[in-house]
Parts: C-alpha cells; structure tokens; sequence
C-alpha cells in the first residue's frame, strides 16, 4: 500500500492589501434630519381650508417629525414591542402595557401638538383642518402612535351624547397634557380614549354582539360581561363600547379605574401578533362585571358610536397619505443620491416617470384629506352642506386613499431596491403599515356597502357631493365626462357593484379638487390617467405628454 501526500502548489499568494474592501460609494445618506411639512400641496390645502393661522406650528410639526431624534423615537418603538404584564409580582391581576420610552416620547409631543382631543376645545375656525395637518406630518415620525391619539380626539364627540359624562371627561380628554398610567381619571392631567366595538363572532357586524350589559340600581350604570376580539391601546384610561343592553345594542363609557380608585375588571387576554403597527398594544380584553355607563339612549349604539367612526375614518384616509408622503420623499432623496448605468437616479427618465406618477398619487391624497378635515371643521359648526358632504365623501375616500396605500408604499420601496428591502430602511414598516388602514374602521367592502347605504338614507349626500363636483364644471372636458359617468352609475347602483361606484366617485373628487387647485401639470396628468384611462396598470406609465418634471419640481424640488 503506497501513500499520497498533497503537495502545496508551486505558487505565491499576495497578501492582502491594507486598503479597506468596504469602501461605501454611491450610497444615500441619512435622509434626516429633514422638513416634513416642506409640501407645497399640504401647505396650500392647510391655507384653503381655513387654517392657514396654524401653518408657523405646522412647519414647526415638520422639523421635529423630520429631525433624527423623532426618526430614531419611531424606530425604538417599534424595536421594542409593548409587553403584556397581567399580574404583578405578588400574583394581583393588574392588565398593564409596558411601552418603551421612545413610545412615551412620541406620544408626549402628539398629545402636547393638539393631535389628540384639543381641537373640541378650540374655537377657531379651522382647529379640525389644523390637527389633520399636523397630523400628516407629525406621522412621518411614526404610525402606530397615531392609534390612541386618533381614538381620544373621536371619543369626545360622541361622550357628548352624555352631557354628564362630558362635563367630566371632555376637559382631560382634550387636555394637552400627557400623563401616562392607571390612576383614577379625574385626578390626571389628561385622558387618553379608546374603544371596543368588534367580536370574534361578527367583526364589522356588531349587531351580532354578544357582550351583555345589565343594568344596576343606579340609573345610567351597567355591568358588562363579554369578551372584544380587536381592542387597541389597552392603556388607555375610558374606552367608549358597545354591549347589549335590555333596550338592544347600546354604547358604554368604561373606564380603567373606578371612581373609587379601585381597577374595573378589564382582563386583557393577550395582544395580537400583528402584521404591522408593532409599535401600537392591540389586545381581546374580557369583561366580567365591568362597570359602564350609559353614552346615549339604549338600543342606539351604533348611532352613538357613528361619529366616533367618522372621525376615526378620516383620521386611517390622513394616515395614508401621510405613508405616501413619507415614502415618496424617502425614494426621492435616494434617487437624488444612487448612481446607476452612468447617471443619477433622478436624472433617469423612467425613474422620474415613476417619481412623478407616485408624486400624482400623494398630491391626490394629500388635498383630499384636507377637504375632508375642513368639511369635518364646517360641520362640527352647524353646516348642512358640509355635513352632507362628509357623510358621504369621508366614506369614499377611506375606501380609496387606503386601499392605494399598499400599491403606493410596494412601488417606493421598490426605488430603494434592494437596500429598500432591508429592514433598517425602515420602508418594511411603512409597507406593513399600509394595508392597516384599509382595514381598521371598515374593511373596503363596509365602506363601499356604506356609500351606498348614505345614498339610499339621506339623498343629500349624493347633492352635496355633486354640488362639490360642480364647482370645476367646464375646466376639463375629461372631468365633465367623469361627471356624466359617474351619474349614470348612480343610478345603476348595486351592492355587487358598489366599489366600481365608489372608486369612480374617488377618482373623480380627486380630479375635481386637483383641477381646482393644482397647477396645470399636476391636474393634466391626473385627468388623462385617472379619468380618461391613459395610464398603465403600474405606477411609472404617465403618457409622453405628462409635464413630469413640473409635477416633480412641486413635490420633491427634483
């Protein structure tokens, strides 16, 4: 038997260089700190719909947003889940949230910026325009936040169904003042609200409830006895719900701690594993001789709890255009900075039709929030009008706004390539966000279903919503005839047909809004696309005739 050695080979290798293999070249820096209320459609929709005393807190909103402690404040938040602590260490049952620091953070300077119940408490024209705004830039720092901020400020109108209650609760629920923990409410310095409509049996339908409310031999006080399947922000101090009451579906104010001082049964089972909003505690909290008390008549629940809906539902249409703005100004500071092929990005031409095709969309968005903000502002002062119109536009554009959230956050992240794929990006969480908000408040089909049902209930909101759609008759021939087309499917109307209805409603709002008050480059291109079908099935086919760079110098100065 003969045995082999393995010979080196007869050559030299070079040692290596001392000169770094990881030079970092042709990488975008850091987008912050940077100005997110540097958007010239924000600014002139805050101006139009009667708040433009607030645009100096707006801008102020902006920085902050944008700055790095804020960006790092959202990314903290959502690093670190809340945690679910049931007991205390000696075995007491106590159903607390634990946040991280940088959610207490985020929250402090929302509550403190108006974000959450102040506006009821102001009585300027416009306070409802002014806290959307300040909302859709204060949202670039992070989403989930949003969550308890958004329940406080839609809680109050509805508490006011029970002017005792109000008188109590309405002060600290509109305070600026965040004071986090469970202590009895009147002795904090601020409130936070929430709310428990869904079951795990009915979702959406909540007439298919099962928690019960029986009454006590105090007038307007009940015990609750069931079980909420999506509950978010448990911390909260009130939670406006719905349970059966003998007199059939009703609407209960509970809170965390009793009068006095003791912990109302408040069980929270565990917190759901989420999609996205990470960030924000969502919990199934179970009710075993809760106490409540009454908000409204019994057996109107759901009409209590309508204007609760309506706020919050305008509140997921801001959202999404805040994550479309977000994402947007995130693609358009990489292509400023990314070379690729022997040319910037931004100078790219079929990158600046995406650009600016995406930038259509957020404009779109942005102006049709505000409407809605300032039609909410009239209304709560008594406008018929715009009572009308809110009904009915607030609907369509939840349905709309945040059913293009999704698409829109995929195609900026998409910008990013690779390196917007990875999670320290942060365009993950904004692509996980999105489709929260088509959901949360009616799913698209609820909402659609409920376009309908304010059609058929109150024929007003189809003449104020026309009335509005009047106002730019005659500035577009493509426009008018989106106009014509969206009364004949007015009267074709059906259930199985009714998000082919909305959406046209939507696109054609848009339209008439951008036509009113866009430049000619940003209505042009969104008539030929939106309307009048000269546009592909993804973002970035805007026709040869699209003014591209117009559109993009309005919205990223590219």
């Amino acid at each position: 038997m003969t045995s082999t050695s393995v010979q080196s080979p007869a050559r030299s290798f070079a040692q290596p260089s001392s000169s770094a293999t990881h030079d970092v070249t042709n990488q975008a820096p850091p987008l912050a700190p940077y100005d997110a209320s540097a958007d010239t459609a924000l600014l002139e929709g805050l101006r139009r719909e009667g708040a433009g005393w607030a645009e100096a807190d707006v801008r102020r909103i902006g920085l902050l947003a944008g700055g790095a402690e804020a960006q790092e404040w959202g990314e903290l938040a959502n690093r670190h889940e809340p945690v679910l602590r049931t007991h205390d260490r000696y075995g007491h049952r106590i159903d607390e949230v634990d946040f991280h620091p940088s959610w207490h953070e985020l929250m402090r300077v929302a509550v403190a910026e108006g974000l959450a119940g102040a506006p009821w408490a102001d009585d300027r024209p416009g306070a409802h325009v002014a806290r959307t705004a300040g909302g859709l830039v204060w949202g670039h720092s992070e989403a989930g936040h949003g969550c308890p901020t958004s329940m406080t400020y839609a809680a109050v109108p509805a508490l006011r169904r029970e002017p005792d209650l109000a008188k109590v609760y309405e002060p600290l629920l509109t305070s600026r003042e965040y004071d986090p923990g469970l202590r009895e409410p009147t002795s904090k310095r601020g409130l936070l609200a929430g709310m428990g409509m869904t079951e795990k049996q009915g979702g959406s339908d909540v007439r298919t409830n099962t928690t019960a409310a029986t009454p006590t031999a105090e007038p307007g006080v009940y015990t609750l006895r069931g079980h909420k399947w999506f509950t978010s922000a448990p911390m909260c101090d009130v939670f406006l719900v719905l349970a059966q009451a003998p007199g059939g579906l009703s609407c209960f104010l509970v809170p965390r701690v009793l009068p006095d001082g003791t912990r109302n049964t408040f069980r929270v089972q565990r917190l759901k594993d989420k999609l996205g909003n990470r960030s924000n505690a969502s919990s199934e909290p179970e009710f075993d001789g809760t106490v409540a008390w009454l908000v409204g008549p019994e057996g109107q629940g759901v009409k209590t709890i309508i204007e609760m809906v309506n706020c919050t539902r305008l509140d997921c249409v801001m959202s999404s255009a805040t994550l479309m703005r977000k994402t947007l100004v995130e693609a358009g500071h990489h292509v400023r900075h990314r070379g690729a092929f022997g040319a910037l990005l931004m100078d790219q031409p079929l990158m600046r039709n995406v650009l600016a095709d995406l930038a259509l969309e957020s404009e779109a968005a942005t102006t049709l929030t505000l409407r809605l903000a300032g039609a909410a502002d009239r209304a709560v002062r008594g406008d018929a009008g715009e009572q009308a119109f809110r009904r009915i536009a607030t609907a369509v554009g939840k349905y709309w706004v945040t059913k293009r959230g999704p698409a829109f956050t995929a195609e900026a992240l998409e910008c990013l390539g690779g390196n917007g794929y990875v999670e320290d990006s942060g365009m993950p969480r904004h692509y996980r966000e999105a489709p929260l908000l088509s959901i949360w408040e009616g799913s698209g089909n609820v909402n659609a279903l409920d376009v309908l049902r304010a059609l058929t209930r109150d024929p007003a909101t189809a003449d104020a919503l026309f009335a509005e759609l009047a106002l730019a008759e005659g500035a577009d021939a493509r426009l008018d005839s989106a106009v014509t087309r969206l009364r004949t499917l007015l009267g074709e109307a059906t259930p199985a047909g009714a998000r082919r209805l909305v959406e046209q409603m939507a696109l054609t709002l848009q339209a008439s809004l951008l036509v009113r008050h866009a430049p000619p480059a940003v209505a042009d291109a969104f008539c030929a696309t939106r309307l009048s079908g000269d546009w592909g099935h993804a973002f970035g086919t805007l026709p040869g005739g699209a003014d591209v760079d117009g559109i993009l110098e309005r919205s990223l100065g590219l």
